[in-house]
């Protein structure tokens, strides 16, 4: 079962419902990454009825960022928020777990602290918290002492800017396709290299995809360049709304774009979520990453 639901805005989002059993939704990272069919391999489909759907603008919901007339002002982690629970309700579910992963992390808890009254359990994996210094980290220069050449590439296309994902987000609304497209790539060379360790040499093969590449890069900067519209540490702060909340958290150690720090830091405020750390992973999924979330899911799936 798939279809597109009217958001206002302009927007509609894609959904589609996998399985049978117990309501969960599945928030995708990015932002803009879109949701795809590897996120079924963490659920058992004959326990759970499985919601995907791509978030604004992005994957098959419309209008798309990869046109670049799309206006993306209507796109924020407040309509974000609101979106899930509009899906939700459509689809006549009373309370579901939530799931996501890297920025999906952040929206999942943006979204529970929200809603906590509509949430049975949350499974988080490569957290992210929406902090500032989280953002800073990844695009802002402080992965460069572990990326160093990687961070000069990217930093050299916009050389001497005061901040370099002001200056991507700028060249990626050039009016010159060329510039654009330049700009999306080197974008996405940074966002190839630092999930793996190490570092991978060239462009992932979804940003192989021009039009992917270049819908990926104006969301991320969309979004970071205003700090997910998020105020600096809210959501640890909020996290006393996920008292009653069971949780799972999985995160590999070697992750430098979620730092482990960052499912430390909300393991104090939310005692109730349980961490798992995955000594030989990073921000990419490894087997043993994808076996824990599953773990985590299968537990859930009997309360």
């Amino acid at each position: 079962m798939s279809g597109h639901l009217d958001v206002g805005d302009g927007n509609l989002i894609h959904w589609e419902v996998h399985g049978d059993g117990k309501p969960a939704v599945v928030l995708h990272g990015g932002p803009g990454s879109g949701c795809v069919p590897g996120y079924l391999e963490f659920f058992d489909l004959a326990r759970y009825r499985v919601v995907l759907f791509d978030q604004r603008n992005c994957g098959l919901s419309r209008p798309h960022a990869s046109d670049p007339s799309v206006d993306l002002s209507a796109n924020t982690t407040a309509h974000l928020v609101a979106d899930i629970e509009r899906l939700r309700e459509h689809l006549d579910v009373e309370r579901w777990l939530v799931l996501g992963g890297s920025w999906g992390s952040t929206l999942a808890l943006a979204y529970a602290e929200a809603h906590p009254d509509r949430v049975t359990e949350i499974v988080l994996f490569g957290v992210t918290t929406g902090r500032h210094s989280e953002f800073d980290w990844t695009f802002r220069g402080g992965l460069s002492r572990f990326f160093p050449a990687q961070w000069e590439r990217l930093a050299a296309h916009v050389e001497g800017a005061d901040d370099v994902v002001d200056a991507y987000y700028r060249l990626l609304h050039d009016p010159d396709a060329e510039v654009r497209c330049r700009a999306a790539e080197e974008w996405c060379l940074w966002e190839s290299a630092t999930p793996h360790w190490p570092p991978r040499e060239g462009l992932e093969k979804h940003f192989q995809d021009p039009a992917f590449a270049y819908s990926f890069a104006r969301l991320v900067t969309h979004y970071v360049r205003a700090n997910a519209w998020l105020e600096d540490g809210e959501l640890i702060r909020g996290a006393g709304a996920l008292a009653e909340i069971p949780g799972a958290m999985v995160n590999g150690r070697w992750d430098f774009q979620a730092p482990i720090e960052n499912a430390w830091t909300l393991q104090q405020a939310w005692p109730r979520a349980e961490l798992t750390v995955i000594d030989d992973a990073g921000h990419a999924m490894k087997p043993a990453t994808i076996q824990a979330v599953l773990d985590a899911t299968e537990r859930f799936s009997r309360t």
